[in-house]
């Protein structure tokens, strides 16, 4: 029988399976054990499973590390001893009853969603689900066109067309901006078979567009909201910070836990509002999630969980007071701008991130990416990004102020040893492309593969983009211009890592061999 609490918490309990399985799950104690926000289920989970010291007769082979002894001695014992299979005391993600479903139950609770799934593939996965749920072959979705690749490929995949609200450009800090309300709406007059808008909230860099508006303006139409908060976790643990997606109403959001959230690499959350068919969703996540789910990636986004609802108001506190120390010692360096919540306009960028440490270069003739290149290594310094005219340091719950000063020290050395002139730099972050035909159209086309200085003019027919950030400079349907290809090859010389292409050394480009227009916006 299943009987359904008012507080949406599923219990199964006339079921000898599922006693059985409640027996293994809670080490021989029944009933199942209340929710609470202290606990953290998969983990417990794993540590009884360590005490029984069961025998593997299953995957993975390397039973518990004894297989292979140099994966033990980088990785360590205990790590490699919870690397294990999906088994009934431990639940399956791909059909979760006990110990994950009761994680993601907490996961919905703390973030103020109606549902929450595990992803294992990253915050790509997530966006691409969200797409694909919402999506089919022909479908309009209204984006910003500054998206990650993510996006963009899940419309390869389920044949959406994108109609882009193009961003502004600061001038001076040659980035794209959020989108404003006005023109969500003007794309949602323009294109009324629309049937969602996505909003980055924020970008990479720190913008915010004002997502509650456009929530409001979305659903008016009957239209739904589908968030990136990949840059974003903070946001639902942090006080005075910008408002996040569940609670600016939005039907969907993609976490990426693992950034500001603390959990391991490739470990996110897909959430879900009140108006989602979550069973719908659940079975678009198993068309590509893996069914061999990592326990470490899903016991880090347990115990990270938790750790943000019991510490991570005052840990977001001090990623926040280090932010603003870092960004005031950096601008009395001179040269660099750290910009901050000055930026903020009311409409293309609503808000601003501060945690977000985004620092101006180009005055100091110096590119972004060179930046990033010298503190790494000259100063034994990684940051998260170094593009054309930007850094971006990425500040969270594992930093410390001791780091920070070393950053900033370093920074007035760069500036100090390495200052040049800036007048033949580009001052560009972002072009706005000239869509010709839709993703997936472009992508599965025949093609021509030229020398890149030979497709002005022509359709391309794959992606080119620096990573990070993911934003593609070319997308497949989207003319290729002069300037874009003026600066392809300058972020190649500048040394921008750049990704996406066919060409490992981006000196050709896939291009369509048909001209002919399948489609136009």
């Amino acid at each position: 029988m299943l009987e359904k609490r008012e507080n949406g918490i599923d219990f199964l309990y006339e079921s000898s399976i599922m006693s059985s399985l409640l027996y293994f799950v809670t080490g021989g104690k029944q009933p199942m054990q209340p929710l609470s926000q202290s606990r953290a289920p998969i983990y417990e989970a794993l540590e009884r499973l360590k005490r029984r010291r069961v025998v593997p007769f299953d995957v993975p082979g390397h039973k518990r590390g004894r297989g292979n002894p140099d994966l033990v001695n980088f990785l360590g014992e205990k790590c490699v001893g919870i690397d294990v299979n999906s088994m009934k005391p431990l639940d399956n993600l791909c059909q979760p009853v006990s110990v994950i479903k009761e994680a993601e139950q907490l996961a919905a609770e703390a973030f103020g969603a109606s549902h929450a799934f595990f992803m294992v593939g990253g915050t790509t996965s997530a966006v691409q689900s969200m797409v694909l749920s919402v999506c089919h072959a022909g479908d309009k979705i209204i984006l910003p066109r500054n998206v990650h690749k993510s996006v963009i490929n899940a419309l390869v995949l389920c044949g959406a067309i994108p109609v882009y609200v193009n961003p502004e450009v600061e001038p001076k800090l040659g980035i794209s901006l959020g989108m404003k309300v006005s023109e969500v709406e003007r794309a949602i007059l323009d294109n009324p078979g629309a049937v969602a808008v996505l909003v980055n909230n924020p970008t990479y860099y720190g913008i915010c567009s004002d997502i509650r508006s456009i929530v409001e303006l979305a659903h008016k139409y009957e239209m739904m909201v589908l968030a990136d908060e990949a840059h974003g976790t903070h946001f639902y643990f942090g006080e005075n910070l910008p408002v996040s997606a569940m609670a600016a109403g939005a039907d969907m959001s993609a976490i990426s836990m693992h950034k500001s959230g603390g959990s391991l690499t490739q470990s996110s959350l897909l959430l879900t509002g009140e108006h989602v068919n979550w069973e719908y969703v659940h079975q678009v996540i198993n068309l590509t999630q893996t069914t061999s789910a990592s326990y470490l990636l899903m016991s880090s986004l347990d115990i990270s969980r938790r750790n943000l609802v019991l510490h991570g108001k005052d840990a977001f506190a001090k990623v926040v007071e280090m932010a603003e120390y870092a960004r005031s010692e950096i601008n009395g360096i001179g040269g660099y701008y750290a910009y901050g919540r000055e930026l903020i306009n009311g409409d293309s960028i609503f808000d601003f991130d501060v945690t977000k440490l985004s620092v101006y270069t180009r005055d100091l003739g110096l590119a972004g990416i060179e930046v990033y290149d010298l503190l790494r290594d000259e100063y034994d310094i990684q940051i998260e990004l170094g593009d054309l005219t930007n850094i971006m340091a990425y500040i969270s719950i594992g930093d410390r102020i001791q780091d920070i000063e070393r950053l900033v020290g370093a920074l007035f050395d760069i500036k100090r040893r390495y200052t040049k002139s800036s007048a033949k730099m580009l001052d560009s972050e972002y072009i706005n492309p000239i869509v010709l035909e839709s993703p997936q159209a472009a992508f599965y086309a025949e093609k021509d593969y030229l020398p890149i200085r030979a497709t002005v003019g022509r359709t391309c027919g794959e992606f080119v983009m620096c990573y990070p950030p993911g934003i593609p400079i070319l997308a497949p349907g989207e003319m290729i211009t002069q300037d874009i290809i003026e600066y392809i090859l300058y972020a190649k010389e500048k040394g921008c890592s750049l990704q996406g292409t066919e060409d490992p050394e981006v000196e050709y480009l896939n291009v369509l061999k048909d001209e002919r227009q399948v489609w136009k916006d």
